[in-house]
């Protein structure tokens, strides 16, 4: 539900106010499933901090997946909310509240019961600003207190109705309030829930293995019994996209995500259709995406027109053709443009120097002394046009040294500069960056803005970390969430994407058209991808 920062360059809504789980659960998976075995995955960067209630990237949230149970999740082939650790999450007629009822026997991983005070707590610990999770508080503004009415039970009182109030308390991440309670306590290498992995071997910049809770409470629930197959689910942390292709190809890894470039071209050789084989999949899922961003605190990105004169430096057109093989969509704005929340208005910005020149011209920039470098007096003192681009992954340098040539001619001066993940988003945090490019993970399909554009989440860490700000943004969103009929939100969200991508705070770069994968012949699975998702948690390993 959360967005969260990954790696990259690459349906069914409630609303009505009174809901309750009272709909059938699709049971996903296959019979022919069988248990045991270790399933070996990759990522691209090792997770900054696995700490539930502070992490804010993708990784850490795909270990929490394994290891923190929700109070719901959805089904990845019906969207539909199904019960975890609740039995029931009812929300009142006049939308100002709702009722969790915990099931019993749920415990954590040292076996101690799940409560409703851990349901309490872990509302509490992300609006609490001892625990630094500001990226989160945006979400939860709208809760105004959680009261326990007995062991099993907790009430949410809402201060105000507010569309993704049902959502955000079905969703929410329930951690155990006695490990997670003294927020003086990192917690950043270790990690405890209730979920059907528990923490097993840490190897700090090489690999984390997940073991299987034997204890998990869900192993009872006929919807759950074909999930979760393997008996260790083992992680690798592998920064370059060609060595985690290796990997697989030599049976080191089970799984990974292709770019367009390795399904296409490089996934290729006796080995594939028989060891390993590759899938290209499209689905309803939600899509993340690629950006490159701009410091509005920095002199050089304050005006629209730049902004706007270096997207059209940006030749995406050439870049999908010859890295992505046509198979990307160029992004035209803050999130997928797949979504119905994306005015269909918006078009992408297309490569045109001819116009970014003009644009800078009026700007005041122009090369002056003949250096080749553009130049402009800005608060009495003279500024040429150069920056340092800093990014996570080398594997994204064969995009930027396209678009530093192109800007090169244009007489900007942009230097590149990779760096390890935790030092980026502690960058980030501190706002030391001139311009940055990284991706938006997949978060929701009842999408919120205000957790990155608003003006309010640059604020103490947020997760507007370029410090983007448009009252009439601001105003938009606000009034938005208040809208609870989802046709209405759709007027008031598109008006806010048509806003954002006028004002060209990021390069927006591609959206994913399919998803890409590669995986080895041991792994087994009942259809390649589910109407939300490729859930691979129901897959299984043959011995």
């Amino acid at each position: 539900m959360i967005q969260k920062l990954i790696v990259v360059l690459s349906t069914l809504f409630i609303s009505s106010l009174a809901f309750s789980l009272q709909h059938p659960v699709k049971t996903l998976g296959t019979k022919k499933a069988t248990k045991g075995g270790t399933f070996y995955k990759v990522f691209s960067a090792e997770p900054q901090k696995l700490n539930p209630i502070t992490s804010s990237d993708a990784y850490a949230s795909m270990i929490q997946d394994y290891v923190i149970d929700q109070l719901m999740v959805r089904n990845v082939d019906t969207y539909k909310f199904e019960p975890r650790l609740a039995e029931s999450v009812v929300l009142n007629k006049d939308g100002m509240s709702a009722t969790v009822k915990l099931r019993k026997g749920a415990k954590w991983h040292d076996g101690k019961p799940v409560t409703a005070e851990d349901v309490k707590f872990s509302f509490e610990c992300r609006v609490n600003g001892k625990y630094q999770n500001a990226q989160y508080k945006s979400y939860y503004e709208d809760i105004e207190s959680a009261t326990i009415k007995d062991p099993q039970t907790v009430v949410f009182k809402f201060k105000r109705k507010y569309f993704n109030n049902f959502n955000i308390i079905a969703g929410l991440d329930i951690v155990p309030k006695h490990f997670y309670g003294d927020p003086k306590k990192k917690l950043n290498k270790t990690i405890m829930g209730s979920g059907p992995y528990k923490l097993g071997q840490y190897k700090k910049g090489k690999s984390l293995v997940l073991e299987r809770n034997k204890d998990w409470w869900g192993k009872s629930l006929p919807s759950l019994k074909y999930v979760y197959n393997a008996d260790k689910i083992q992680i690798r942390f592998v920064k370059d996209e060609n060595v985690r292709l290796e990997m697989l190809k030599k049976g080191k890894i089970d799984f990974m995500g292709l770019s367009p470039e390795q399904y296409v071209k490089k996934a290729k050789g006796k080995v594939w259709g028989t060891k390993v084989h590759k899938n290209q999949v499209k689905n309803s899922g939600v899509k993340g995406y690629g950006f490159v961003g701009w410091n509005f605190k920095n002199d050089l990105f304050k005006d629209r027109d730049v902004r706007v004169a270096l997207a059209h430096l940006m030749n995406r057109e050439l870049m999908n053709k010859k890295f992505n093989f046509g198979k990307s969509l160029l992004a035209t704005g803050p999130w997928y443009q797949q979504s119905p929340f994306a005015s269909k208005k918006v078009k992408p910005l297309a490569f045109n120097p001819k116009k970014a020149k003009e644009l800078l011209k009026k700007a005041g920039w122009k090369d002056a002394d003949k250096n080749g470098v553009l130049e402009k007096t800005i608060n009495g003192a003279k500024k040429e046009f150069k920056f340092t681009l800093m990014f996570p992954s080398k594997d994204r340098e064969k995009y930027f040294t396209i678009y530093k040539e192109d800007l090169k001619k244009a007489g900007i001066h942009m230097d590149l500069k990779v760096i390890e993940w935790n030092s980026f988003i502690k960058a980030l945090d501190d706002r030391k960056f001139e311009a940055v490019s990284l991706g938006w993970g997949r978060g929701s399909i009842e999408n919120d803005p205000k957790q990155i554009w608003h003006t309010d989440s640059a604020k103490n860490k947020g997760s507007n970390f370029i410090s983007y700000s448009n009252p009439k943004v601001d105003k938009l969103i606000t009034d938005g969430r208040k809208i609870l009929d989802f046709n209405e939100r759709i007027k008031v969200w598109n008006q806010i994407y048509e806003l954002i991508a006028a004002d060209a705070p990021y390069v927006f770069l591609f959206n994913a058209n399919y998803d890409f994968y590669g995986y080895t012949d041991r792994m087994k699975y009942e259809k390649p991808t589910y109407t939300y998702g490729i859930g691979e948690n129901y897959w299984y390993i043959t011995k």
